[in-house]
C-alpha cells in the first residue's frame, strides 16, 4: 500500500499541471503589459477593458507584449453596441495588419467561437449554427480558447464550440490580441483575461 501511494504521488508531482501558472493579462487598472495598434479606442472603466471604434471607424488592436504558444486562454467579454470583435492568438502585427488566427466574437449569428485565419485562409471553421444559442447578448460571456500544439477549441459559457487540428497553428507563436472590427459603432468591455500556459 506505501509503495503504491509513493508511486502516485511521484506520478503527480511530476505531472506538468503541477507546474502550469495561470497569469492574469489584465490588471484591471490600466493598459500594463499591452500595446495599441490603429487610432481607435482602448482604454480602462470601472475595472473592465473597453475597445471602442474611433472617428476613423477602422480595424484596432489591442496585442501583449508577450508571446504564447501553447495554452489556455479565458477571457469575460460583454457585446455594448456592435460586437464585432475576436480574440487574436499566435499572432503578429504590423499598423494595423495582423496575420494569425482569431476566435470571434461577434453579434448572434455571426459564429462566435469559430476559428478565422487573418490575410489567409479565412474561416477555418464555424460553429453549428444550433451553438449561436450559447451567446448572451448584451450580457457577460466567458470565453475559453485551449491551443495545444496543432489543436484548437473554444467554448463559451462552458459550452464547447468548436475542435480544430491544424498543422500551420501548430507550427506558430505569438502574442494575443483583442480586435476592434472595421466600420464603426462597435464597444465591448473584457475582464478577468488570464492564460495559463500548456507548453
Amino acid at each position: 500500500m506505501k509503495r503504491l501511494l509513493l508511486l502516485a504521488a511521484v506520478l503527480f508531482i511530476g505531472s506538468p499541471l503541477l507546474f502550469a501558472q495561470k497569469q492574469s493579462l489584465f490588471n484591471g487598472k490600466d493598459l500594463e503589459g499591452w500595446k495599441i495598434y490603429g487610432t481607435e479606442k482602448w482604454y480602462v472603466e470601472d475595472g473592465t477593458l473597453v475597445c471602442e471604434s474611433g472617428p476613423d471607424k477602422e480595424y484596432g488592436y489591442l496585442a501583449t507584449n508577450q508571446s504564447f504558444k501553447d495554452f489556455e486562454l479565458t477571457l469575460q467579454f460583454k457585446q455594448e453596441a456592435d460586437g464585432n470583435s475576436g480574440v487574436f492568438f499566435h499572432s503578429s502585427i504590423e499598423g494595423t495588419k495582423i496575420t494569425g488566427w482569431q476566435a470571434e466574437v461577434a453579434p448572434k449569428g455571426k459564429h462566435t467561437g469559430g476559428i478565422y485565419e487573418s490575410y489567409g485562409r479565412g474561416w477555418l471553421i464555424q460553429p453549428a449554427a444550433d451553438k449561436e444559442q450559447y451567446l448572451k447578448e448584451g450580457e457577460w460571456n466567458t470565453m475559453k480558447v485551449i491551443v495545444k500544439g496543432d489543436k484548437v477549441s473554444t467554448f463559451l459559457n462552458g459550452h464547447e464550440m468548436i475542435q480544430l487540428t491544424d498543422d500551420k497553428i501548430g507550427a506558430a507563436n505569438g502574442q494575443i490580441a483583442l480586435q476592434i472590427h472595421s466600420g464603426g459603432g462597435i464597444r465591448v468591455r473584457w475582464k478577468d483575461i488570464s492564460i495559463t500556459s500548456l507548453d
